[in-house]
């Protein structure tokens, strides 16, 4: 079985395939940069022992991380898990199966990269095509016709744009993140959720409207992250809604490079 880790700036997410299939779901754990191997472990087993699944099983591990001050925590943890270092994202060892066609590929976070392979790798999608990924930035990212990665956009996320808003007038309060009934708000609350709302369905529509000019061409939207299916109520832009996208990209790459 292999072990796939996703390491956010916000969550990291573990799961476990067993084959091509997930088992297990996901779990997901806050990122703190300060946690030891020794923490990941008594968490990890926890989880694994909830969902009936027997560690000494799994026999290898892949990790995507943005966070690089935990990165040697997780290797710790997966070296005492299955006995030999894990496959990263990044290293020079590892194939994604897609070439990167911007003028600095070292500064592309490895979660936008196995999103491409992602897609590149399964048969239902076709490309060219745009991936949103609603994490603690909003990244917009192309994938060519023979699925390479071709840049992208970054703004700020929304989850940080809300908690900016409210660190910086005194006067609104904390609000869920939902979609409002009406556009115009008759309350503070309804109208601060108005704003991040129909302000981000907009961002989102008017950026995938300037990546599809810019290109001249027809494109899908694949929405993934936590925030998605939300935000895909929203609009009609978006096409298809993967929450596993990340997960199954790891899987991908570690196939195509596995001994």
């Amino acid at each position: 079985m292999l072990l796939a880790i996703d390491v956010g700036n916000t969550n990291i997410v573990f799961a476990v395939f067993d084959g091509e299939r997930n088992i297990g779901g996901q779990w997901r754990l806050s990122t703190t940069p300060e946690i030891t191997a020794d923490e990941l472990s008594d968490w990890l087993d926890r989880e694994l022992a909830g969902a009936g699944i027997e560690k000494n099983k799994i026999s290898s591990a892949i990790i995507s991380s943005v966070v690089p001050a935990i990165l040697d925590e997780l290797k710790s943890l997966c070296r005492t898990l299955i006995g030999t270092d894990p496959m990263v994202v990044g290293e020079a060892s590892v194939s994604l199966g897609v070439d990167v066609l911007v003028d600095k590929p070292d500064e592309v976070g490895a979660d936008r990269l196995v999103n491409a392979a992602s897609v590149s790798a399964n048969p239902n999608y076709s490309t060219p095509l745009i991936v949103v990924d609603f994490g603690t930035a909003t990244t917009f990212d192309v994938i060519d016709e023979s699925g390479n990665y071709a840049g992208g956009v970054i703004a700020p996320g929304i989850n940080l744009s809300l908690e900016a808003l409210q660190m910086a007038a005194a006067k609104l309060p904390r609000v869920e993140i939902a979609k409002p009934t009406s556009v115009i708000g008759k309350a503070t609350v309804p109208a601060m959720q108005s704003g991040i709302y129909w302000g981000y369905v907009s961002i989102i529509e008017g950026i995938v409207k300037r990546i599809k000019a810019e290109l001249g061409l027809e494109m899908d939207v694949i929405a993934t992250g936590g925030l998605a299916g939300l935000f895909s109520e929203g609009t009609d832009v978006i096409t298809n809604v993967d929450s596993n996208l990340t997960i199954n990209g790891l899987y991908a790459i570690w196939k195509q490079n596995k001994p």
